[in-house]
Order: C-alpha cells, then structure tokens, then sequence
C-alpha cells in the first residue's frame, strides 16, 4: 500500500521505515529537508512540499501526521486543503481525544476520513514493532489493516493469553480498532497515565533502597531530625543495578521497562547524567481531568503527575513556605542531610 508521513522524527521516520520493510511505499515530507533526504536515501520517496507529497500519492489517499501535539491541528488544517473525500487523515501524536473528536467531526463535513491513532514503542518500534490503538471510522481502519499489520509486533511477540483459541485478533498482533473519533488516543491517554504511576513506582522503590544507608554518618543527637528507631537497619550499601538484574529474571515485576531501568542503571548508575526533572507531555494531566470528570478515583496516577510537577521544582515557593513556618512557630532552622560515603 501507500502512505505519505509527515513528520520524519524519530517516530515517523521508523514508522516508515518499517513498512518500507514490509513492501509499503511511502512518501515523506518534513520541514527538515535533511530528514526527508535519509529516508530517500533508504528507499522512500520524498517531498518538499504538503501538496507534492499530496500529488505523489494514488486516490483515495492515506497521509499520516506524525508531528508534536502542539502544531498538529493546524498542519491536519494544512493537509486537508490538498485532499479529496475518502481520503485518509491519520493522527498520530499524542493528542488530547476530545481535539481528535472534533477534527474527525470537521474533515468529515469534506467526506474525509480522520483516524487518531495512539502509538506505543518508542524509538525500540522499528526492531519491536508498534503498539496501534485506533479510533475513528470502522472502514477507514479496515482499508489501511495491511499498514498497521505491517507496524504491529506480531502475535508471537507475547505468549497467548490463557484461554484464547482460535484465530488471533488484531489485539494479540499488536493492534486493535478501539471504537469511533478519539477513542484511539483515549486508550493511548490511560496507557500513558499508567506508564507515569508505572515509572513513579519503580522510582520511589529504587529509591528507597538508595536512602537504607542513610545511618552512616547521620548524627545521633540532632534535634531537627527525626531519630532513626534502630538506626543499625539504615546501613546498606545496596547495588542498585543488581537489583534491577535479579528483579527482572522470575519476579513478578519484571516487565519491559524494568528491562529499560537496568539499561539505564547499569550505564550510570549514580545518575549523574541527569538532573531529575521529569516532563510531562500532557497524558498524564488529561488522564487526572477526564478522572475527575467521572469521578473516578485515580490516586496512583495523580501522584505520580504530582512528583513530575515536584521535580520541575514546582513545589519550591510552598517548600520555603513550609520552612518558613516552622521557623515562625518552633523557632526550628533548616538541616542538611549528610551521608558518609
């Protein structure tokens, strides 16, 4: 089949390189020229406009918008001035799912079919493949099924659930039509929001164990710090990386992003590299809202949006504030915690 992308990052790019894999012709267009040259140079055809990739493409089209969430409205805008009806649009940033509604309600007054479609796999997908969650038209879906069974990791890529016979779904290959506009990037919004609680998680354990040495070199008699009951038990100098390593063989924890913490354990594993502020693409945040507007209890999921916001120092004014306060009332100064090492 064809398929133009716009947007040749390190998403759209492996996304076509996949399907150039699988026989799929696929024709790029990037604001980047450098980024459309490599993909020419691997076997893809190239564009330097919206309209050339539009004209390079057999009716009914298929172009997939693989650009930041921020500017993917108005470039969808920009795309749908060169189309046909029973052209495709597909949507495949991280998007909020009520925006992907409302474009889906606005090409189809042009007879233009819009699918948003939620994208798991990371800069992994090329070799892995990529998780598809799909929303939008049913015949839209079906008539690019060869595209996403192209991207998807396969049905082996995982032991068959237990119980599941007969012909696998697209679900166990690694793609699924979720339902109408937005439904697909509404299961991308919670899977993505369970990555935060997910990663939050391994974060707050993996840090428990770094701060169980935390006796060494602690003074016994200070009083603006809590004292250790049975201070002997805080004095571990535990490895990290190796807890990562026997976690992932056997435990009931080992999954693919503890296979990705030890990577990143065992290549720095004091972290120097980073300074510990976590971004939030906005998943998480809409995750929370659409939670609360159900009034459905989130609790982990909030958290761990909360410590993103913490560790951006978002919480710098309140935390002096609190300081200040116990200063007022209890006279209490500010204690720094040393750790012998």
């Amino acid at each position: 089949m064809q398929l133009g992308m716009i947007g040749a990052g390190r998403m759209g790019a492996n996304i076509v390189r996949r399907l150039m894999a699988a026989g799929h012709d696929c024709v790029a267009y990037d604001v980047d020229p450098t980024a459309v040259t490599v993909l020419v140079d691997e076997g893809a055809r190239g564009a330097a406009t919206v309209a050339e990739l539009v004209a390079a493409l057999d009716a009914p089209r298929a172009v997939w918008v693989m650009v930041p969430a921020g500017i993917t409205g108005q470039v969808i805008d920009d795309l749908a001035a060169h189309l046909a009806p029973d052209d495709i649009v597909i949507d495949g940033a991280n998007g909020y799912y009520g925006d992907s509604i409302i474009r889906a309600q606005g090409l189809a007054a042009d007879g233009i079919f819009h699918l948003d479609i939620g994208v798991s796999g990371g800069v992994f997908g090329l070799e892995r493949g990529f998780s598809l969650m799909i929303g939008g038209e049913p015949e839209a879906a079906q008539r690019l099924d060869p595209i996403f069974a192209a991207l998807a990791p396969g049905v082996d890529t995982a032991e068959r659930t237990m119980g599941r016979t007969g012909e696998p779904s697209t679900a166990e290959h690694g793609y699924l039509h979720c339902g109408p506009p937005g439904a697909g990037h509404l299961v991308k919004m919670v899977h993505n929001g369970i990555e935060y609680g997910m990663m939050a998680a391994f974060a707050e354990g993996m840090n428990i164990l770094e701060h169980t040495g935390i006796a060494r070199g602690r003074p016994a008699d200070d009083p603006e710090i809590a004292p250790l009951k049975g201070p002997e038990r805080f004095r571990y100098d535990i490895d990290l990386a190796a807890v990562a390593e026997v976690w992932r063989r056997g435990s009931v924890i080992s999954s693919w992003l503890l296979d990705l913490t030890a990577n990143a354990l065992n290549a720095d594993p004091e972290l120097e590299g980073f300074e510990g502020r976590v971004s939030d693409s906005g998943e998480g945040r809409w995750t929370v809202q659409t939670a609360v507007e159900l009034g459905v209890p989130a609790h982990v999921i909030t958290a761990s949006l909360f410590s993103r916001f913490s560790s951006r120092g978002e919480s710098a004014y309140g935390d002096r504030l609190l300081s200040a306060m116990r200063m007022q009332f209890g006279g209490h100064t500010e204690q720094s915690r040393t750790v012998e090492t």
